[in-house]
Order: C-alpha cells, then structure tokens, then sequence
C-alpha cells in the first residue's frame, strides 16, 4: 500500500489533539523573587570554586567554603 508521489498520507485517526499548556503559575513565582530582589533560592556550590580551591589552598580552602554555603543556606531556613 504504498503512496504515491506527492501526495500526503490518509491518516485514520483524525486530526490531533490540541494541547495547551498553562505556565502562568510558574511565571508569577519565578517573577516575585525577581521583583523582590531577594529571592529564596538554595546557594549550590560550585564545582569550579571547589576545583581552584584545591589546586591553591591545598584543599583546605574546600572546607571553609563548604561551610560559608551551608551557613548560608541554613541561616535563610533554605
């Protein structure tokens, strides 16, 4: 059952479904931090920070900084 050239195939199930997706709740959340300039995000420590730590602090800079992020994120209750 082969097509013939030029023309589209017969699609028996009819025309596909419409889909609507609904962002509005997503983008009223990530707006209020920027409005309020101090949004609530978790502080993630950087790969490359820990990487330059190591290669001039001989690791120990590691430990400091480790502890400075997880300070920080437990002194805003995050």
């Amino acid at each position: 059952m082969a097509t013939p050239p030029g023309q589209q195939p017969a699609q028996p199930y009819g025309q596909p479904p419409t889909i609507i997706i609904n962002n509005s709740s997503s983008a009223v959340a990530s707006s209020a931090s920027v409005i309020g300039g101090t949004g609530l995000r978790r502080r993630r420590q950087s790969l490359w920070v820990h990487f330059w730590l190591l290669m001039f602090t001989a690791g120990i800079g590691n430990v400091f900084y480790g502890m400075h992020v997880s300070r920080w994120n437990r002194d805003r209750g995050l």
